[in-house]
């Protein structure tokens, strides 16, 4: 929900990023609307409207404004209001997107179990715009990064932004930014200098870096990742309208201007939307500390000011990881994790020495030969684990992402032998990005909490919703890196 406008224009005023993505302003003078961190003069105060949302200005007739580039905004916490549906239909809406794929209302409201009459009334009373509104101005602000930050042909960019022909993406962008595609390319300035694509992903402070790459750095696996002080690099292979791709991307921290610069290689280009996407995720950039914080000043260890929830760049991969790590250490999990990579993991050139292997995907894991996986140190109920959850994935019964639906996901993985209410549990947290999972059995929590009871955890957590899992995480951090 947007501030009220006095307190609104004291944000806009102090350039606080603590409300970058919450709140947008539209300057009535220039008919273009920008985020509170936009460092161009503060408009006079009767000038300014306000909204909560970039498709709520542009329904005002704003245009985004092309210095501070609202579409690289951070964007939601799952728990920013109480309108659950209306925000997992604006999910599903960002995923199609940045997926590439149409998305019919009426096959989104079937999805989420309710008329498209009804689906359309809340989500014009939680977002202020329809949900085709909301649709159009995501595609388009999706458009406008790429055309930006990357020299893709426009007509590869109306096709991964969503559009169904070139006439229709260059009719809808003039309509709202008043100005073509080409002109953009044109108002943007120099173009991009070398062959990698660069695109800048912005989050709200504070943010402890330190601790979301030594959450990664701990786990690291050879030749798929390569975490430095303020930076991650790693392999991946998104899916784009039904093609694998595969390569590599380099994710760099700007503390001094809250944003994460991310170098994505070409052969990645068709599926940039899923990349970024998912590195959000992974970095939990959407988060809004200030909504955290203060719910989790009771935990019994010292503060922790902004520390994420490091997720994955892949549900399958996160979910192995997770049953391979059961009842043992980190480092007995890194080393089976990195077996079954160098036994399985797919080639990949990169321009980073020892960063040249893919993570195995489901179909391969799923055929594999239970005995090999045996020899590689994995027991025999892990491995039957591991086989039957790649099974589902890769036949496609099975979605591990943030946009699946959580109760019928976690019915579906505790009804697997060998996976039980912890690996549901931290899978959830991970690979669904739900914020409030907690795995009360986890030993790491027993120790953190005193207590060896899952009931007295579960009692003890109840003051941290909705945002339990961010409290495992802190309690994680905590135990690793102070003994």
């Amino acid at each position: 929900m947007v501030l009220d406008p006095d307190s609104a224009y004291l944000a806009l005023q102090a350039h606080d990023a603590r409300f970058d993505g919450r709140l947008f302003v539209g300057v009535t003078s220039t008919g273009v609307y920008c985020r509170p961190v936009c460092r161009v003069r503060t408009p006079k105060r009767e000038n300014c409207r306000f909204f909560a949302t970039p498709a709520q200005a542009e329904a005002d007739a704003f245009r985004p404004c092309l210095k501070c580039r609202p579409e690289v905004a951070p964007g939601y916490s799952l728990f920013d209001s109480s309108q659950a549906l209306a925000h997992s239909a604006a999910r599903f809406i960002e995923k199609s997107v940045h997926e590439g794929e149409p998305l019919a209302m009426p096959a989104l409201a079937a999805r989420l179990g309710v008329t498209d009459r009804h689906l359309r009334r809340i989500f014009q009373a939680s977002h202020g715009v329809s949900p085709v509104d909301y649709l159009t101005t995501q595609r388009l602000l999706l458009a406008k990064q790429l055309l930006t930050d990357t020299e893709q042909p426009v007509t590869q960019i109306a096709l991964a932004s969503g559009f169904d022909s070139l006439r229709r993406f260059n009719a809808a962008f003039a309509e709202r930014y008043r100005l073509n595609p080409t002109q953009l390319r044109r108002e943007r300035g120099t173009a991009p200098s070398n062959d990698n694509i660069l695109l800048r992903l912005a989050y709200r402070p504070p943010y402890d870096v330190a601790a979301t790459l030594g959450f990664f750095a701990r786990r690291q696996i050879e030749g798929v990742e390569q975490i430095g002080a303020d930076s991650l690099r790693r392999t991946i292979a998104p899916t784009h309208r039904g093609i694998r791709l595969s390569g590599w991307f380099s994710a760099r921290f700007v503390a001094d201007r809250n944003e994460v610069h991310l170098s994505v290689s070409p052969s990645l280009g068709p599926a940039l939307g899923v990349v970024m996407q998912r590195v959000r995720q992974a970095l939990d950039l959407d988060a809004d500390p200030t909504l955290i914080d203060p719910v989790l000043e009771s935990l019994p260890i010292p503060p922790c000011p902004g520390m994420r929830l490091p997720n994955g760049m892949d549900g399958f991969e996160v979910a192995v990881r997770v049953i391979l790590g059961q009842q043992v250490t980190v480092k007995a999990a890194r080393t089976l994790i990195q077996r079954l990579v160098d036994r399985y993991g797919e080639p990949v050139e990169t321009p980073f020495p020892g960063l040249d292997r893919i993570f195995p995907t489901a179909a391969i894991l799923a055929a594999a030969d239970p005995e090999t996986l045996g020899k590689l140190g994995i027991v025999r109920t892990r491995v039957g684990a591991m086989q039957k959850l790649a099974a589902l994935v890769a036949s496609g019964e099975l979605s591990l992402h943030r946009h699946a639906p959580l109760d019928s996901t976690l019915d579906t993985l505790r009804a697997l032998p060998g996976i039980g209410e912890w690996t549901a549990q931290v899978i959830a947290m991970r690979a669904l990005a739900w914020p409030d999972a907690f795995p009360a059995s986890d030993i790491g929590i027993y120790n953190a909490l005193g207590t060896r009871d899952p009931k007295a955890a579960l009692q003890l957590a109840e003051g941290w919703r909705p945002w339990r899992a961010y409290a495992v995480m802190r309690l994680w951090h905590h135990l690793e890196t102070s003994t």
